[in-house]
């Protein structure tokens, strides 16, 4: 069965597989970059190979999301998947289904912050990053992405139908704002912990969690990448330089960045989502 870890592009899934993948993964809570190797991405072209070669073709891929989930589950094994895809269902065809799927972290951040993490991470310009969180046809494809050697097809939709498939009937959920996560980690964590006790077994300890909070920290995790470099960063688009993964964290704030007219852009097409969410 799957835990997904699910949340629209630049949210914070990083930041919350580091602190499961070192929760679950390791004894102590120190996190390091191989524990995210524990927690891979689906769709992965490597989960689709046996069933079909045309990676970029969603007719083809939508026919196999459910048969890659029940080979993968053959093991009967719990495990854990981040994803970016849309929860959707077309035709006949769903992302995922319930004989699957054990539970879902969702997590979700202020769509007006995303604009800026948008423009460093794929080298876009801010009106490109605005309408491509607001449009209903976007896919990982649009940015580049299918660039890198595991990506597959995978559709995002906009920032609040992404946020609905995932969040709407699903009764096994944990919702992550990555807001409370920046102003109070000890409890966000708290939550993580107590809802995957319910599902996984692991060992936990105060020490542990205040490892894992010191060690998943955006300052440390910034130097990591410094130092060590980070497998899921990208290259600019502009000069084929690799972009920093780890940009601005707590001090990427959309009062910096966005103008009045694209505020009120954004709220007029996600404003219901924002509203309920506590964002306006």
């Amino acid at each position: 069965m799957i835990i997904w870890i699910a949340s629209y592009p630049k949210s914070g899934n990083t930041w919350v597989r580091s602190i499961i993948s070192s929760l679950i993964y390791s004894n102590d809570g120190n996190f390091n970059f191989d524990l995210l190797k524990k927690i891979q991405q689906f769709p992965n072209r490597k989960y689709f190979k046996n069933f079909t070669k045309d990676f970029n073709n969603i007719n083809e891929i939508k026919k196999y999301w459910i048969e890659s989930q029940n080979f993968i589950n053959l093991n009967k094994e719990v495990k854990f998947f981040k994803t970016h895809h849309i929860n959707c269902k077309i035709g006949e065809h769903a992302f995922t289904d319930k004989s699957n799927t054990l539970g879902t972290i969702y997590i979700v951040r202020d769509p007006r912050n995303l604009i800026n993490s948008f423009t460093n991470h794929y080298s876009i310009d801010k009106n490109t990053a605005k309408n491509f969180i607001t449009s209903r046809q976007s896919v990982t494809g649009a940015l580049g992405e299918m660039k890198k050697e595991n990506n597959i097809f995978t559709i995002l939709g906009s920032w609040n139908d992404h946020l609905k498939s995932w969040t709407n009937m699903n009764q096994n959920l944990l919702l992550i704002k990555y807001e409370d996560l920046i102003k109070n980690p000890l409890n966000e964590i708290n939550k993580i912990t107590k809802y995957l006790a319910n599902l996984v077994d692991f060992s936990c300890s105060e020490e542990k969690i205040n490892n894992i909070i010191n060690s998943t920290s955006f300052e440390v995790m910034k130097k990591k990448e410094a130092e060590e470099g980070f497998d899921e960063s990208v290259m600019d688009t502009t000069n084929e330089n690799k972009v920093n993964f780890f940009n601005l964290g707590k001090e990427n704030k959309w009062e910096k960045y966005l103008n009045s007219e694209d505020q009120e852009f954004i709220k007029d097409k996600l404003g219901l989502e924002m509203k309920e969410l506590g964002y306006i």
